[in-house]
């Protein structure tokens, strides 16, 4: 009925089907209430009649379904008011959820968000979560501490994180996960998300896949961590980031690598819209390979670090700030490569710092002449780059 506790009856079940060497806990269409936590037993499912994630925008958009309009809904409302303390859900070894909604019916549509732990946990080898909707936490799924988790046909809202992965040593996989504000855009949460929301956090990962994933409306779309034990190298193809402060952040990553492919990125919100920014604690390497980078952002990327960073076949539009004099990239130090790419404004495309190490800035097309300004006095190759005029 949407009110009375369903933590204990829920906990039975799974407790009963793992008993008996595993099975699917099925929850029919009903709103469900939970002041308390579950764990998801190894081999056993929690599953809802959702086949393929659902949309409720209607809590935003009138005349839209809500999320207590059809369907399986889970209400939580365990360990309101600090991200302390277990997730609402901990799946364990060949466990799985599937074909729920989680809403947080007492987080305040027009309101800074209320803390709340972790909505699910993923323990074990081979946790999946598939065809959920996670409407609106605070924090959506801690993927750390377990093996080759499956993070598949996620949608939703998630307020501060969407998803963490740390501590992974066998490959994790997150596919089809979409993170746009179908909750709330009203203009006091809203604001507090684009300040302080991340979409997608990775640590340490031997190996990750991560594969059409897009987010919408973040303070950083994805960033990429020095986790406690260690950082991430994997394969992230048809990427997406939409009206994020910074689009893409690497704060350090592993020698073999992020290879980023077909991504998309748009900046032009927040203090200094920024598509790509590399820290000083880089020393990785990073590539991004037939991606996109657009809207009226002040540079596409700034790069500091001693890791190496390289463009190739990339298109870039939009960018230069209010007085369009910033460069497109900007490289501080480390190494850089930009080959193939299109720059489509006539605005000062690259800046080489002098603490640059290496720079090969080859068969690029520019709009209007070449301009790049080479501050290194060290190995830095350009050529066979062509301007409109």
């Amino acid at each position: 009925d949407g009110q009375t506790d369903d933590t204990a009856a829920f906990q039975k079940a799974l407790d009963a089907a793992a008993k008996a060497g595993g099975g699917v806990v099925y929850a029919p269409v009903g709103n469900y209430f939970f002041a308390g936590n579950l764990n998801v037993p190894s081999a056993v499912t929690l599953a809802g009649v959702w086949q393929s994630v659902p949309a409720h925008n209607g809590l935003r958009n009138r005349g839209l379904p809500k999320p207590t309009d059809d369907g399986t809904t889970f209400l939580v409302t365990a360990g309101a008011g600090s991200e302390d303390g277990p997730a609402f859900i901990t799946l364990n070894t060949n466990s799985t959820l599937k074909g729920v909604v989680l809403y947080y019916p007492q987080q305040n549509i027009d309101d800074i968000p209320k803390p709340y732990p972790w909505a699910i946990a993923m323990r074990g080898k081979n946790p999946a979560v598939l065809a959920v909707e996670m409407l609106n936490p605070y924090n959506g799924i801690d993927a750390t501490q377990n093996e080759r988790h499956l993070v598949r046909d996620v949608h939703g809202q998630p307020l501060r994180r969407g998803v963490l992965v740390d501590s992974i040593y066998d490959i994790g996989r997150i596919e089809n996960v979409h993170f746009n504000p179908w909750w709330s855009m009203k203009p006091k949460l809203f604001q507090w998300q684009m300040e302080n929301g991340e979409a997608f956090i990775f640590g340490k990962s031997d190996w990750q896949y991560v594969y059409n994933t897009f987010c919408f409306g973040y303070n950083v779309g994805y960033k990429f961590i020095r986790g406690r034990r260690g950082v991430c190298n994997g394969n992230f193809l048809g990427i997406g980031a939409d009206d994020c402060h910074t689009a893409l952040v690497v704060e350090q990553c592993a020698p073999y690598g992020l290879l980023i492919t077909n991504g998309e990125f748009v900046s032009f919100h927040g203090p200094d819209p920024i598509m790509i920014g590399v820290e000083k604690t880089n020393s990785g390497s990073i590539r991004f390979v037939n991606c996109a980078f657009w809207g009226p952002c002040n540079q596409i990327a700034k790069i500091t670090g001693r890791g190496t960073v390289g463009f190739s076949d990339c298109t870039f539009v939009q960018w230069g700030g209010k007085n369009g004099d910033r460069p497109a990239i900007q490289a501080d130090s480390g190494t850089v490569l930009i080959r193939g790419c299109e720059f489509r404004q006539d605005r000062p495309q690259i800046r080489l710092g002098e603490d640059v190490e290496r720079a090969i800035i080859t068969g690029n097309i520019f709009t209007g002449a070449d301009r790049i300004v080479n501050q290194s006095n060290r190995n830095v190759q350009l050529g066979f780059n062509a301007g409109s005029k």
